[in-house]
This record gives structure tokens, C-alpha cells and sequence, in this order.
């Protein structure tokens, strides 16, 4: 099943530059493993903010909302996820 999922991060901006990091590295390890695994598929930027809108798949909406909270900087996301269905065009006639 794809999943359509918007994220703003939400990190404090008084965080220290230092925890910042750690934590831009941390996420984009995880980030990787995620692609390995086949769940994150593509990913964008949102221009002129903190935020990414990423196409994953996963067999259900709970898998999907565990593999979100195992990003390091889940707890200041906000999160939208909208699940996807193939349009009736996109099906092999």
C-alpha cells in the first residue's frame, strides 16, 4: 500500500546547534535504512520550509506509523498521511 506522507519538523529553534546536528544525521541514517527496506520510496522538499513530503509503502497504516516513529526527530514532526489507491487510468487496460 502507498502512503502520501507530509512532515514539518518542528525542532525548537533554541535546540543547540550541536544536539541540531546529531540529530540531522541520525535522521538521515534512518532515512537510508528505510529506502533499503523498500519503504521510502521517493522524497521531496517543500520550498521555503522545514519540511518534506516522501511517497513510502508498506503493507498497512500500522507498519507505516511505526517506521515514522523510529525517525529520531518523530517527536517534533508534524505529520500528515494520506493513503493512496490506484487510479483506474493507472491500471494495465
Amino acid at each position: 500500500m502507498e502512503f502520501l506522507v507530509r512532515s514539518e519538523n518542528r525542532l525548537p529553534a533554541d535546540t543547540p546547534a550541536e544536539r541540531r546536528e546529531e540529530l540531522r544525521r541520525a535522521e538521515r541514517a534512518r532515512a537510508v535504512e528505510l529506502r533499503a527496506e523498500g519503504m521510502l520510496k521517493r522524497l521531496w522538499r517543500v520550498p521555503g520550509r522545514n519540511a518534506t513530503i516522501g511517497l513510502y509503502e508498506a503493507p498497512d497504516a500500522t507498519v507505516l506509523h511505526a517506521a515514522l516513529m523510529s525517525l529520531p526527530m518523530a517527536p517534533w514532526l508534524d505529520v500528515t498521511v494520506e493513503a493512496l489507491a490506484t487510479h483506474p487510468q493507472e491500471q494495465a487496460p
